[in-house]
């Protein structure tokens, strides 16, 4: 939660590139909607210009004085960032989220996955609520931490290397830790410590912290078998923490088996700071289409409402998730990537309309 929580809320929104714009105004118009049923809840928005438009614009994607601004904000509300035509030096694309995680320390990546239908899985016989997992993901070390590293044109070989530290490994897995007293009390690391030695060394740590919640159960699983067995029986999971790379390839395969990248929402969460987004890319293909599905924004926004942490923001945060459910026991009412008609505004207007002001957190 933040430092100082209020119900007069400063969000930023750094709405990106692609669809990210499209996808975060529907989910700055569900959280007008939450402000216009909750007494005293109120949200000021304020936009800044992120992404590969923003590195074409002016040659930075995260120029300076935006970064410095959001330290004046309460949270910030994140589109989706980076073209794949737009590329540093090196070849990689402008990832300006990920230096957001990492120049906030925003360690703790959240990525939320539930079955709100049947239908919308390619799992056979999984009834609504079936799969139900929270992926927590390592963000500021792992195989990433070498990522801004240039090879020369000329080299020979380029390395990346996987970076696990004692404070890294400890302070993510008691976040999962954290997170499974909530829920059904079970944790899975998800690592390869049958090969790796720097996961033998996150192994030896996760159990180090497990020690001090003996209430909840622990497993290991080498990520190779835990990608198995998400498909095969994704019921057996609750909280499962693992390093970033692992989170990265993980969160969408989970995404995969309740209907896609537009039902998979996501917080990056440090000690102040907190960015919240939808899991998917910017999709170019399908931008200014009208047909981007915003259901991950949306809920992108009601996991910021709940760390807002509020009795007014957490009963609008249950209002989003009651409208989201409400509004998928239809199985009528979906976006084209669920094999529906329903346009980006149409999803939007139908979760907007489903908000219930006697919803409870």
């Amino acid at each position: 939660m933040p430092l100082d929580p209020t119900n007069d809320c400063k969000i930023a929104l750094l709405p990106g590139d692609g669809i990210g714009p499209e996808v975060t105004a529907s989910a700055v118009r569900v959280l007008e909607a939450v402000a216009s049923r909750v007494p005293g809840l109120r949200f000021t928005f304020e936009e800044f210009q992120v992404g590969a438009c923003a590195y074409l614009a002016g040659g930075d994607p995260l120029p300076p004085h935006v970064f410095e601004s959001l330290a004046q904000f309460d949270a910030i509300l994140l589109g989706a960032m980076g073209l794949p035509d737009v590329r540093r030096p090196g070849g990689v694309e402008m990832t300006p989220q990920l230096d957001l995680r990492e120049r906030l320390d925003l360690y703790c990546g959240l990525r939320p996955i539930f079955l709100y239908h049947p239908d919308d899985s390619p799992l056979r016989d999984r009834q609504a609520g079936a799969i139900d997992l929270l992926l927590v993901r390592e963000n500021t070390e792992g195989l990433f931490w070498s990522r801004t590293q240039t090879p020369t044109p000329d080299a020979a070989e380029s390395m990346d290397m996987l970076l696990i530290t004692r404070a890294g490994a400890e302070r993510i897995c008691r976040a999962a830790f954290r997170q499974a007293l909530n829920r059904r009390r079970h944790v899975t690391l998800v690592d390869k410590a049958n090969v790796l030695p720097s996961m033998a060394f996150f192994r030896g740590i996760f159990h180090d912290v497990a020690r001090d919640y003996p209430q909840i159960e622990t497993d290991c699983i080498y990520v190779d078998a835990a990608a198995l067995y998400l498909v095969q029986q994704p019921d057996r999971f609750d909280v499962l923490v693992t390093e970033n790379m692992f989170g990265d390839i993980l969160s969408d395969l989970t995404a995969g088996l309740v209907g896609g990248m537009g039902m998979a929402p996501s917080a990056d969460i440090g000690d102040r700071y907190a960015v919240f987004q939808p899991s998917h890319g910017s999709a170019p293909d399908i931008a200014g289409q009208g047909i981007a599905n915003p259901v991950a924004a949306i809920l992108s926004a009601a996991m910021m409402l709940e760390w807002l942490n509020t009795p007014e923001t957490l009963r609008g945060a249950a209002m989003i998730r009651g409208a989201v459910r409400s509004v998928f026991s239809d199985r009528r009412l979906r976006t084209r990537d669920m094999r529906g008609t329903l346009s980006t505004g149409g999803m939007t207007d139908a979760v907007a309309g489903a908000l219930d002001p006697a919803a409870i957190a």
